[in-house]
């Protein structure tokens, strides 16, 4: 490692001044930063973290029946909280990496950094979701740009996330079985007006919806309604752990389980 000043605010105003600082970041579980600091990917000269700051944590109900998490809640408290509320966001939180990734990690790092084989992106573009910052509201279809970009601004934090609940939902990824991210993951969410299905981990570009399934299971939501359906590999991420056309395929196969999961 390197020399680096350490600031802990305990209010969001303060963290934003922190982060006007020059080569400042934000700081949440650490799970993606401190090994890219390791390993010089990244160099900031001033750490912010966003741990003590009370009201980027928890998880309640909105008036309108939505899910809010805070920012800086980790993976297992979420799993723990949502349980009852969101049934597939919990179990989706609850297969994040292991336990130290679980109770360190938090789903405002893990969007912000937007890894194109994380979970949460997923089920914050399947569930519909909105993250707030700051500055904004950001619905989840404008945040995801592509492969670790998003439409946050600098120096813009997020604060929350909000869910609304669907009808039916499920989360079916494919790990890797040391990382356990997703080799390519679905999630599917039936709404009142519509399905949604959000696919990570296998497209370069990042999580992507997948509008013919949408439109197949808006119809018939069963998992034989994605049958005779596929996806082009061009796009796909190849590397060792499987061709483009593999992930490809599992796209179709992944979805499928979410659904009968979802039933």
């Amino acid at each position: 490692m390197y020399n680096f000043d350490f600031v802990k605010p305990t209010t969001l105003q303060d963290a934003i001044a922190a982060l006007s600082r020059d080569e400042a970041m934000p700081l949440a579980g650490g799970q993606t930063l401190i090994p890219s600091m390791k390993q010089r990917l990244a160099a900031p000269s001033v750490l912010v973290s966003l741990t003590g700051i009370p009201e980027l944590k928890g998880v309640c109900r909105a008036d309108d029946g939505a899910v809010c998490i805070g920012a800086a809640t980790t993976h297992a408290e979420i799993a723990r909280e949502t349980a009852a509320i969101y049934p597939a966001i919990a179990a989706l939180a609850g297969g994040i990496g292991d336990p130290a990734v679980r109770n360190r990690g938090t789903i405002g790092g893990s969007l912000a950094n937007n890894d194109p084989s994380a979970c949460w992106p997923a089920g914050v573009l399947g569930s519909g979701a909105t993250i707030v910052t700051n500055t904004r509201q950001i619905a989840a279809d404008d945040f995801f740009q592509g492969m670790f970009t998003t439409a946050l601004e600098p120096g813009e934090i997020i604060t929350e996330i909000r869910f609304p609940v669907p009808e039916a939902a499920a989360y079916a990824k494919f790990e890797q079985p040391a990382s356990r991210f997703a080799l390519t993951g679905a999630f599917v969410a039936k709404f009142a007006d519509g399905v949604r299905v959000a696919i990570t981990g296998a497209s370069e570009g990042g999580v992507f919806r997948w509008r013919e399934a949408e439109e197949a299971l808006g119809a018939s939501f069963s998992p034989e309604a994605v049958d005779g359906l596929s996806v082009s590999a061009d796009g796909m991420i190849g590397d060792l752990h499987g061709t483009p056309e593999y992930r490809a395929n599992l796209v179709r196969v992944m979805t499928r389980r979410a659904v009968a999961r979802a039933q």
